[in-house]
């Protein structure tokens, strides 16, 4: 018998074996493992992709001429999309149209079952369509995704005149004239890039479908294809649509693209075109990344990545520029409106007066976005003037940026009413903010190899930006309507757009990023003449522009002392606007489905108290004392008010101290009291549930007496029921009752909806009170697929506590089912007492905080303890 590989001449002898299938399974294999042994990361993989598309070509044509038998040669079988294109990846999808003879249709049905069955059992996988010719017209005629498939047709076996009357049905003579073809294009390309927020620096990008994926570089090919029926990219210089320079830069990142998605195919064993982490160390030693000057292999060859869609996105903006202007506008004047001496308008798109605009006065280099601004009539940049700037970066060099009119030209623009983020973002594409701010040319295109952050740095800071702008615009009200109010009492934004373009502008550069990137602004507000009480400002936003999340996530937010200190750090109202503002928009920029209404909650409960205070003067701090009394009274009159009386609320207080009236705020005082009041001992331990607070997240409040593993045993039964546990307070009075309550959440951030799902909830944490244990049982907290490739040492740290009254653990560590249940049980080994906890969950990272003291309620001073309680710890968490 022959070789499996050698289908072309000796199907017959395949099909008359009993095994056909398990031989063409084989033979598959075989090319397959072939083709990848031939693959070369650092070479072209254009004839890898030719030769699997010619073997399945020859299988395909044996299936076809076997199962169709008589018929094979009435009807048509045709390859469409990329392998139609002959670009067949190892696991792309093999799209096929099946052309039937109109007057022979109905005798081949059983034959097409069996091929179509046949190509699934050998592991094809085909995308398969079975029309008439003028069934295919008719689809194409409605539906620009197949018109655009089909453009791609190449002819496998069968009747080669049904193939001819399909290419000339489907002419642009005849539907989808190019000028249509082009705008349905534009549109689907716009939808596409909504998809993936408009960037192609997603840390985990699609290498296909995101900007600057070899989708961009497809379009391209269709809508060229369309209006000349050209067959190669090459006659796009041809037709004077590009230099040579710029051909050879469209086909080199092609290629690398091409490489890329090769390598992915094969290292999945599937068709996956996104470079997810699970794949991107594996890549990067593929091609031979290797770490150094601290810069991990990874984080080079994502930038490699990087820059490549980075050119893809430009030629696709120049490219479909053109393309309008050279045959779908082609009937308009293109008459150039003067704008300035050395600008004009030309179909809405600004363009240099002459091709020595820049090299004569390099200032314009700032000044054409500062027209895009002024001018919201315009469209963009010309595309011949956007290779102006791709070939005139260089001439931003020192001078230039010491040059106080270059200087004044950069205010300018941050400085306008409109405008601000698009300019910005062009930019930034162009080169142009990367050569006019050194500091920002080390954040373009650099990971943040970490699950909070999702784009890189420079992504991440347009998107702060992006999102101050939002805040001042009306027509973003209803998204956060806080944020929109406080915006108005803003008298300098330009000094927020700042403090937001230097606020990470030191990430990388190794040492505390806010401190280096303090000097960094600094050096800018002298170079560009601010004023020096706006350089105190935007100095200080961007050395403390963390300061207010981790206020609000890591402390007692309702305890006078930490508002006191936080309203000393900020000082004055007009920097707690700035300061909330930015701190809003960053952590919205980071990661989107990171931000939920516990966090705006608390900020925004951390803005008042603060505002509060600042308003109150910072030598008036409120006492624990008054805000207890507040509570206190305001907790009673809610409750006389629901008719209960003040025998019944002393009575339902007896237990609780000080503490509790502290921090608990009258609204949560009065919902335990009552249930307190109506409680009976049979129904100790007393577990309720309230699906929203003020905070936005559920509230589960736990009253009964202390025992052994109380913490632990609520913990693990939450994390078992898949929620989320966003802050913890633990009491325990002097007579051993404990009033535990928990803010959660969905897993998904979502509050909770359903009536079944709270008595679920309270039935199951009540039953392992009772029962003081945990049930095994699947848990269904599921760790995040990226969360494995972010490993974080656990760290364990004591820190001194202002008010001497416990002992503060922090723990640094991966997030995982069962976290804090682990702690409690360390916690309940050496019969320690947990008082608060404090829950930050930034990704996979986990960043908790532990309010302990020994079984007296008194301060941990013996370190020998201490070093038990971390050896414990560290053991537990580390197994």
């Amino acid at each position: 018998m022959k070789h499996t590989s050698d289908i072309s001449s000796g199907y017959k002898n395949f099909f008359s074996q009993p095994q056909s299938i398990s031989l063409f399974k084989e033979a598959i294999r075989n090319k397959t493992r072939q083709l990848q042994q031939q693959f070369d990361p650092q070479q072209n993989v254009l004839e890898l992709l030719q030769a699997r598309s010619e073997f399945i070509d020859r299988l395909l044509s044996a299936c076809w001429r076997h199962f169709l038998n008589q018929y094979a040669a009435s009807h048509t079988l045709i390859a469409t999309g990329g392998y139609g294109r002959n670009e067949l990846f190892p696991h792309s999808d093999i799209d096929l149209v099946i052309l039937l003879d109109a007057d022979h249709q109905d005798v081949v049905g059983k034959e097409l079952t069996q091929f179509s069955n046949f190509l699934w059992d050998i592991g094809l996988k085909p995308g398969l369509s079975v029309r008439t010719v003028e069934e295919c017209i008719d689809n194409a005629r409605i539906d620009q995704t197949i018109i655009t498939s089909l453009m791609e047709m190449r002819l496998i076996d069968g009747a080669s005149h049904l193939f001819e009357q399909l290419k000339q049905g489907i002419s642009s003579e005849r539907l989808w004239p190019s000028a249509e073809f082009f705008q349905s294009k534009m549109e689907e390309q716009k939808k596409r890039y909504s998809k993936f927020d408009e960037t192609a620096y997603n840390l985990e990008p699609n290498i296909k479908e995101g900007p600057g994926g070899l989708r961009d570089l497809q379009i391209i090919a269709w809508v060229f294809k369309r209006h000349y029926g050209s067959t190669t990219l090459r006659e796009l210089i041809k037709y004077g649509f590009m230099p040579d320079s710029e051909y050879e830069e469209l086909i080199r990142a092609r290629n690398i693209l091409w490489r890329i998605r090769f390598a992915l195919h094969t290292l999945t064993n599937r068709c996956e075109d996104r470079l997810l982490f699970d794949y991107q160390r594996d890549l990067a030693q593929l091609f031979g990344y290797t770490d150094k000057n601290d810069q991990p292999d990874v984080e080079s060859f994502m930038q490699f990545y990087f820059k490549t869609v980075v050119c893809m996105e430009q030629l696709n903006e120049i490219l479909l520029q053109v393309f309008s202007e050279g045959f779908i506008d082609s009937n308009k004047r293109n008459e150039p409106t003067p704008i300035t001496a050395d600008f004009s308008a030309i179909n809405g798109y600004l363009e240099v007066s002459h091709k020595n605009v820049f090299n004569d006065n390099p200032l314009t280099l700032l000044e054409i976005f500062l027209l895009l601004q002024q001018s919201p009539s315009l469209k963009g940049i010309r595309a011949t003037t956007i290779r102006l700037i791709r070939k005139s970066v260089h001439l931003i060099d020192d001078e230039f940026r010491h040059n106080k009119k270059a200087n004044r030209l950069f205010m300018e623009i941050l400085r306008q009413p409109r405008g601000i983020t698009h300019q910005l973002r062009r930019m930034n594409r162009y080169g142009i903010l990367a050569a006019y701010l050194p500091g920002f040319a080390n954040i373009t295109l650099r990971m943040q190899y970490d699950l909070f952050h999702i784009y890189t740095v420079d992504e991440h800071t347009m998107f702060v930006i992006r999102n101050l702008r939002r805040f001042s615009l009306a027509k973003h009200n209803k998204e956060l309507p806080f944020c929109n109010n406080i915006f108005l009492l803003i008298p300098t934004p330009h000094i927020l757009y700042i403090a937001a373009l230097f606020h990470d502008i030191a990430k990388g550069k190794g040492g505390d990023h806010s401190v280096l990137g303090e000097n960094i602004a600094r050096e800018f507000c002298l170079q560009h003449d601010i004023p020096s009480g706006d350089t105190k400002l935007i100095t200080w936003l961007v050395r403390n522009h963390l300061l207010m999340s981790t206020t609000a996530q890591r402390k007692d937010i309702s305890d006078p002392e930490v508002i006191h200190e936080f309203t000393l750090q900020v000082g004055s109202i007009k920097y707690l606007n700035y300061l909330y503002l930015l701190t809003v928009a960053d952590i919205r920029a980071t990661n989107p489905s990171l931000w939920n209404s516990w966090k705006d909650s608390l900020l925004k409960e951390l803005y008042i108290a603060t505002h509060n205070a600042l308003h109150r003067g910072l030598d008036k701090p409120i006492a624990r004392s008054e805000r207890i009394g507040e509570n206190k009274k305001e907790a009673t009159d809610q409750l006389l008010r629901l008719n209960l009386s003040l025998t019944s609320i002393e009575k339902a207080w007896q237990h609780l101290n000080d503490d509790y009236f502290l921090r608990y705020s009258p609204d949560e005082i009065a919902w335990h009291t009552v249930a307190i009041a109506a409680s009976r001992p049979e129904d100790f331990p007393l577990v309720l549930l309230r699906p929203q607070t003020q905070r936005g997240s559920a509230e589960i409040f736990i009253y009964t007496k202390n025992v052994e593993l109380l913490f632990s045993i609520c913990t693990a039964t939450l994390d078992q029921l898949g929620l989320t546990i966003l802050d913890a307070r633990i009491l325990t009075t002097a007579d051993q009752y404990v009033l535990n309550s928990f803010q959660i959440l969905e897993q998904s951030g979502e509050p909770i909806k359903d009536l079944f799902r709270e008595v679920h909830i309270c039935t199951s944490l009540r039953n392992n009170l009772v029962s003081r244990e945990i049930k095994p049982h699947k848990n269904i907290h599921k760790q995040s697929r990226q969360a494995r490739h972010f490993p974080i040492k656990t760290r364990i740290s004591f820190l001194d506590d202002p008010t001497h009254q416990h002992t503060i653990l922090e723990l640094i560590t991966t997030d995982r089912a069962g976290l804090l249940s682990i702690i409690g049980q360390s916690f309940a080994a050496l019969d320690i007492q947990l008082h608060d906890a404090r829950i930050t969950t930034i990704g996979s990272r986990a960043e908790d905080m532990f309010y302990i003291t020994d079984k007296q309620s008194q301060p941990i001073q013996d370190p020998t303890v201490l070093r038990q309680l971390q050896d414990l710890m560290l053991d537990s968490l580390d197994n």
